[in-house]
């Protein structure tokens, strides 16, 4: 990890997987992240047409899409990455906001805070990350990752991180 200004990172890598997704248009972050949330825990905990348990999954992915002067327009996706045993053949949801997706692999910098997240503790940490990384690390600015690993009520010990996704030139995307 790269710290800074103080501000430490890390460049991670992640495989193509398949998701559990459900998305929303035009409800605000804060008002809508906690149910999107329950409706992919209770997927992952059973509510499936297989009544398959699959563990615990983490983190929950929030896909955020910010307009030029930072805020999040009112559309964003929940994700989890369905657990590596049921990756071959996730089971199907019952609820059916509820899709399953196959997502690229990616490579994203990472930086991590604790506490209680919400819309604005996201975008202060997506601010203190796009300066960090300045001109140095070409970034997609139409979307970032806002994740969290606890489940909602863990009072503390929190693990949140945001996550930008590496402008990565067709080229690289093939390498042998």
């Amino acid at each position: 990890s790269s710290p800074q200004d103080g501000v430490s990172f890390e460049v991670r890598r992640y495989d193509a997987s398949k998701f559990a997704s459900v998305s929303s248009e035009g409800r605000a972050f804060d008002q809508v992240t906690g149910e999107l949330v329950r409706k992919l825990l209770m997927y992952i905990g059973g509510s499936n047409e297989q009544g398959e348990a699959m563990g615990t999954a983490a983190p929950i992915i929030i896909t955020v899409y910010p307009r030029n002067d930072g805020v999040l327009s009112r559309r964003l996706v929940v994700g989890i990455r369905i657990p590596s045993v049921y990756q071959q053949s996730p089971p199907t949801p019952t609820d059916s906001a509820i899709k399953i997706e196959e997502r690229p692999g990616m490579t994203v910098y990472a930086l991590q805070f604790g506490g209680f997240a919400g819309e604005s503790e996201y975008r202060a940490e997506a601010l203190r990350l796009t300066r960090t990384l300045g001109e140095t690390a070409p970034f997609q600015r139409k979307q970032y990752f806002c994740c969290s690993y606890d489940p909602p009520l863990k009072p503390y010990g929190r693990r949140n991180e945001v996550w930008f996704l590496q402008d990565e030139p067709n080229c690289k995307a093939n390498e042998i």
